[in-house]
């Protein structure tokens, strides 16, 4: 029988074979990088408190969610923080990694721990106006404007990302629409864009969580109207059941028709048969339905 040498210890093992021998210890094995090995690291309030440090009242982290889709809205969710704000609820991290019950059951929690939040929304008909940077900034000030009636004006915006598509540029994309929501008078917050804002900002994980469940909710609900794109489960992606159908029905007035949808769906039908329920306006967004206003601001 041979003994078994301690990982612990370089020392000499006498075994029943033959004499001493010295036996190094076994290095601990790597786990494997796609594997459940890394344990995931929390968002913190490391960078918010900083900026708050520095001299900042109010801090918001943005983050966006349906920038790719073909259908719905994009949607942006703000959640601002103070200095008084403790850590984040257990378990928060970005909303990608989280099943749908996960975020979900978060959502009261998240709505609790900040001082203020919101979920702004830029419709089909919005982006197709203005394109879809027009539309992240026309639906992030429209969350803006709503934590501004509940806190007053943030003082710093974290945007995950590396580009700042929220505050105005040279030229004022919503000037000849007075699309912004925010006013003329408003100050501008100032921005502060970090790449992987949503793994590592308590703030920005806690917007896109609720940016995300909204959205997805007013997918389902949209779904009762147009079943045959199955939004309730593509939430407006490019799915293959969702391309079957653009190719089947065409587009309703809840697509983006200003994207090549027709390359998309690889159109082959020559005369498609027409979506129900009837066209609407696309601009309203469902606003009843999806319990906004038609501005794209949640209903009180």
């Amino acid at each position: 029988m041979t003994s078994v040498v301690d990982q612990d210890s370089p020392q000499p093992v006498r075994t029943d074979d033959g004499p001493e021998t010295l036996r190094r210890p076994t290095p601990p094995r790597r786990r494997a990088a796609n594997g459940a090995a890394k344990q995931r690291r929390s968002p913190t309030l490391r960078q918010e408190r900083a900026l708050l440090t520095n001299g900042a009242r109010l801090v918001a982290g943005m983050d966006e969610v349906g920038r790719g889709a073909l259908a719905g809205p994009v949607s942006v969710g703000v959640v601002v923080v103070d200095a008084a704000t403790r850590t984040a609820p257990q378990g928060l991290t970005d909303s990608k990694l989280l099943t749908p019950a996960a975020r979900e059951a978060m959502v009261p929690q998240l709505q609790r721990w900040g001082v203020a939040w919101a979920v702004g929304h830029a419709g089909p008909a919005e982006i197709d106006a203005h394109g879809i940077v027009a539309a992240l900034r026309l639906a992030g000030r429209r969350a803006l404007a709503q934590v501004r009636r509940t806190c007053g004006d943030v003082d710093v915006v974290l945007l995950d990302g590396s580009h700042d598509w929220l505050s105005r540029g040279d030229v004022d994309l919503f000037e000849a629409a007075a699309l912004d929501p925010m006013g003329p008078d408003a100050p501008e917050p100032g921005v502060r864009t970090l790449v992987k804002a949503d793994l590592q900002c308590s703030s920005v994980a806690a917007a896109s969580v609720l940016a995300k469940v909204e959205r997805d909710g007013l997918l389902v609900r949209l779904a009762r109207q147009y079943p045959a794109f199955a939004w309730d489960q593509n939430k407006g992606y490019s799915a293959p059941a969702h391309l079957d159908a653009l190719r089947r029905h065409g587009p309703t007035p809840q697509h983006r028709r200003s994207w090549n949808l027709r390359a998309l769906a690889d159109d082959e039908v020559s005369s498609p048969e027409p979506a129900t329920p009837a066209a609407t306006p696309a601009a309203t967004l469902d606003a009843g339905l999806a319990g906004t206003t038609p501005d794209g601001m949640m209903a009180p």
